[in-house]
C-alpha cells in the first residue's frame, strides 16, 4: 500500500512539473491572454451578482444585502406589462430583418471579393466596404439624417427633382425599419466580410484546380468547394447572431427613435433603459435584463445542438 502511495506521488510529481514547464514556455501566450480574462471577470462574470436586485425591491440606500426580496413579482409584472408583447414583437421583427437581409450580405460580399483578380481595386473596395465599422452609431444616423431631412436632404431633393413629394423618413413609422437595416448593412457588412475572406483563404487551392479541370465554372466552384468550406464558420456565426435574438443594441435605435415612431421603433434595450434610468425602476430593469439573457442562453444551446446533429462543430 506504501509503495501504492509512493507511486501516485511521483506521478503527481512528474505532472505537476510537466505542466509547470509547459506554463513557464508558453509564460507569454497566457500574459496576452490575461487581458482579455480579465475584462470577461471584471465586466462579466462579476456584474452577475447584481443581478439579485431582479428578486428584490432594491433601493439604492439599503442597498442588496438590505432590500426586500420579492420573489418574482418583477418577472411577472414584466410578462402583465400591456406593451411588453408589442415591444418584444418590434424587437423580434427588427432581429429577423437582420437575419433575413443583413446576416448573407458578408458571405455574398466574401464569394465576390473573392473572386476579383485585381489585388489593387480588390483592397481598395475592401477597405471602403469594412470602414464605416470603425465609425460611432451617433456618426451613421447623422450622416443618414442628413441625407433623409426634409430640409435640404439630397434624398427628398432628387424626389422633388423626378416630380415626386417629400417624404418624411424620419418621423415615419413604415420607414423606421427599413432605414435600420439599411444602416446596419452599410455599417456592419464589411467587417463581416473579413472573417469570410479569412476563412475562403484557408482553403486548398488544389481544390479549385481540381474543379477546372473537370470543367466546372466559377459559379459551380463557388456551390461545391467554397461554400461547403465556410459553412462550420457560417454556422458559429449563425449561432452567435440567434443567441443575440434580444440583443439589437441600445445606441441605434435610440437614436433613431422618437414620438412618432415609437410604436415600432421601441424595443427591449431602450425599454430598460426607460424603466431603469429614467424612471428609476432598477429592480425591474434588471429582471427584463435576466429575461433577455436566458432567452439568448437558450437559443444558443438549442442551435448549437441542432448544429451537432447536423455533424457541424457548434460554438462549444
Amino acid at each position: 500500500m506504501q509503495e501504492v502511495n509512493i507511486g501516485q506521488r511521483a506521478v503527481a510529481a512528474k505532472r505537476s512539473s510537466e505542466l509547470s514547464r509547459r506554463l513557464w514556455k508558453n509564460k507569454w501566450i497566457y500574459v496576452m491572454l490575461l487581458p482579455g480574462v480579465l475584462y470577461f471577470i471584471i465586466f462579466k462574470y462579476i456584474p452577475m451578482y447584481g443581478l439579485i436586485i431582479s428578486f428584490q425591491n432594491y433601493k439604492p440606500f439599503k442597498g442588496v444585502r438590505g432590500s426586500e426580496w420579492v420573489g418574482l413579482e418583477h418577472f411577472h409584472r414584466l410578462f402583465t406589462e400591456p406593451d411588453f408583447f408589442i415591444i418584444l414583437s418590434n424587437t423580434l421583427i427588427l432581429f429577423v430583418m437582420n437575419l433575413v437581409f443583413y446576416f448573407p450580405i458578408p458571405i455574398i460580399l466574401a464569394l465576390m471579393l473573392n473572386e476579383v483578380k485585381g489585388d489593387l481595386f480588390k483592397k481598395t473596395f475592401q477597405t471602403l466596404v469594412y470602414l464605416p465599422h470603425f465609425m460611432s452609431w451617433v456618426i451613421i444616423v447623422s450622416i443618414s439624417f442628413v441625407m433623409l431631412t426634409m430640409d435640404g436632404g439630397i434624398i427628398n431633393d432628387i424626389l422633388v427633382y423626378f416630380g415626386f413629394e417629400k417624404i418624411n423618413f424620419l418621423l415615419s413609422s413604415e420607414w423606421f425599419r427599413p432605414i435600420y437595416i439599411l444602416q446596419v448593412i452599410w455599417r456592419e457588412a464589411g467587417w463581416g466580410t473579413i472573417i469570410y475572406l479569412a476563412a475562403i483563404a484557408s482553403i486548398d487551392p488544389q481544390l479549385y484546380e481540381a474543379a477546372r479541370m473537370d470543367g466546372a465554372g466559377r459559379l459551380r466552384q463557388i456551390w461545391h468547394i467554397t461554400l461547403p468550406a465556410i459553412r462550420s464558420v457560417i454556422i458559429v456565426l449563425l449561432i452567435l447572431k440567434i443567441g443575440a435574438v434580444l440583443e439589437l443594441g441600445f445606441e441605434h435605435v435610440y437614436l433613431l427613435l422618437n414620438s412618432m415612431n415609437r410604436n415600432v421603433a421601441e424595443i427591449i434595450d431602450t425599454y430598460v433603459y426607460t424603466a431603469g434610468l429614467k424612471q428609476g425602476q432598477f429592480s425591474y430593469s434588471a429582471a427584463i435584463g435576466l429575461f433577455k439573457s436566458f432567452i439568448g442562453l437558450v437559443l444558443v444551446m438549442l442551435v448549437n445542438k441542432i448544429a451537432k446533429k447536423m455533424g457541424e462543430e457548434g460554438v462549444y
